[in-house]
C-alpha cells in the first residue's frame, strides 16, 4: 500500500491467503493471526500491549503496510493495531508504527520472492534479532516456562492458558516437546487485506428533511426546542446517510486508507476535535492515516453471549512527520467512534 495522493482513498478487503504470504518477509497487510512484525528489534513489550482498562493482554487486530515514497528511512513502514477482546472489557485499543530503510538488518534489499519456501509454513516464534515471541499471541515473550525453559510467554495469563491446553503434558517430556501450537481461542481469524482504489464518483448525499411545516403552528418556545432537536437529528441522519452512500459501491470494505485526508464518520456524536488528537512526542501533529470499518467485525467471529468487541469506526492518527524518534515501535493514536441509534 502506497501513501495516498491528496484526496486519494484506497480500500481494503479481507481475503483468505496462503500462510506464506502473510509472513513478515512478504510485507503483508493483514487481519488477525499473529503479528507479522516488521522490525525485529524494539518490539512493544507486555506493558505496552496490556489493556489500559483491564490490564489483560491485547489481541492483535490488524496491520497495514504503508511505506512513504521519497522517504529513505520509511522505505518499509507498518502500522499495527491491537484491541482487548476479553469480556467484560472489550474496549482497550493501542496502535504502533515501525519503519525501516531499504537497507536494514532484517530483510533483503531486493523485493520478496513470490514463491513460498518450505520453512516459512510453520509459525516462527523467534525473530532474527533473537527475540522470542509468546507461544499464544506472537508478541514479545520475555517470560519462559520455569520447568523446560523452551517456550516463551508475554504474560502469566498466556502461560496459564497454554499450560491448560497441552504444555503441562509436553513439558514433562522436554525431549519430545510438541511444536504444534494448540488453538488457544485467543487469536482472531487470519486474512490478507487486499487493496483497491476507490471510485471517486459517488451519488449525492440525501438532503435534509424540511421540518418547517411540522413546527410552523407551534408556540415560540416549543418551536425553538423542536427546531434545535430537528437540526440535531437532521445532521445526525445526514452524517449517517453520507457514510452509507460513501460505502455503498463497495459494501465489503473493511478499511479505508488515505494519509492526511479526513475520515468518514458514522455518527455526528463523538467526532474528535483537533485538541483531542495528541501531538507526537517529537512535537509534530498527528494526522489521519486510515480507518477500520464496522464490516471487519463480520470476519472476526468475536460474538459471545454478553459483551464482545464492537465499534462504528476506528480512526488511526499517526505522526505527520513519521518521525524516527525510536528505532523500534512508536505508539500512535486511535479514536473509537461507536454507532448511535441512527434511523
Amino acid at each position: 500500500m502506497a501513501a495516498s495522493r491528496a484526496g486519494h482513498v484506497e480500500l481494503g478487503f479481507a481475503e483468505l491467503a496462503p500462510a506464506w504470504r502473510l509472513r513478515s518477509e512478504q510485507f503483508p497487510s493483514k487481519v488477525g493471526g499473529r503479528p507479522a512484525w516488521l522490525g525485529a528489534s524494539g518490539l512493544p513489550g507486555p506493558g505496552a500491549l496490556a489493556c489500559a482498562l483491564c490490564g489483560r493482554p491485547l489481541s492483535f487486530l490488524l496491520q497495514v503496510y504503508a511505506p512513504l515514497p521519497g522517504r529513505a528511512d520509511a522505505f518499509h513502514r507498518g502500522i499495527f493495531l491491537f484491541c482487548c477482546r476479553e469480556p467484560p472489557c472489550c474496549a482497550g485499543l493501542r496502535v504502533f508504527r515501525n519503519q525501516l530503510p531499504r537497507k536494514n538488518d532484517f530483510y533483503s534489499y531486493e523485493p520478496p520472492s513470490e514463491n513460498p519456501s518450505p520453512e516459512t509454513e510453520s509459525v516462527c516464534l523467534q525473530l532474527k534479532s533473537g527475540a522470542h515471541l509468546c507461544r499464544v499471541c506472537g508478541c514479545l515473550g520475555p517470560k519462559t516456562c520455569s520447568r523446560c525453559h523452551k517456550v516463551y510467554y508475554c504474560s502469566k495469563e498466556h502461560q496459564t492458558l497454554d499450560w491448560r491446553l497441552g504444555h503441562k503434558q509436553a513439558c514433562a517430556q522436554p525431549d519430545h516437546l510438541d511444536h504444534r501450537i494448540p488453538d488457544h481461542n485467543f487469536l482472531f481469524p487470519e486474512f490478507e487485506i487486499v487493496i483497491e482504489t476507490e471510485d471517486e464518483i459517488f451519488p449525492e448525499v440525501v438532503e435534509k428533511e424540511d421540518y418547517s411545516e411540522i413546527i410552523g403552528s407551534m408556540g415560540e418556545a416549543l418551536e425553538e426546542e423542536l427546531d434545535s432537536m430537528a437540526k440535531h437529528e437532521s445532521r445526525e441522519d445526514e452524517i449517517f446517510q453520507k457514510f452509507k452512500t460513501q460505502i455503498a459501491l463497495e459494501p465489503e470494505q473493511i478499511l479505508r486508507y488515505g494519509r492526511g485526508i479526513a475520515p468518514i464518520w458514522i455518527s455526528g456524536e463523538n467526532i474528535p476535535q483537533e485538541k483531542d488528537i495528541p501531538d507526537c512526542p517529537c512535537g509534530a501533529k498527528r494526522i489521519f492515516e486510515f480507518q477500520v470499518m464496522p464490516q471487519l467485525l463480520n470476519y472476526l467471529k468475536a460474538d459471545r453471549l454478553g459483551k464482545s468487541i464492537d465499534w462504528g469506526i476506528l480512526a488511526v492518527f499517526t505522526c505527520a512527520e513519521s518521525c524516527s524518534l525510536s528505532t523500534g515501535y512508536t505508539e500512535e493514536f486511535v479514536w473509537k467512534q461507536d454507532v448511535t441509534n441512527t434511523p
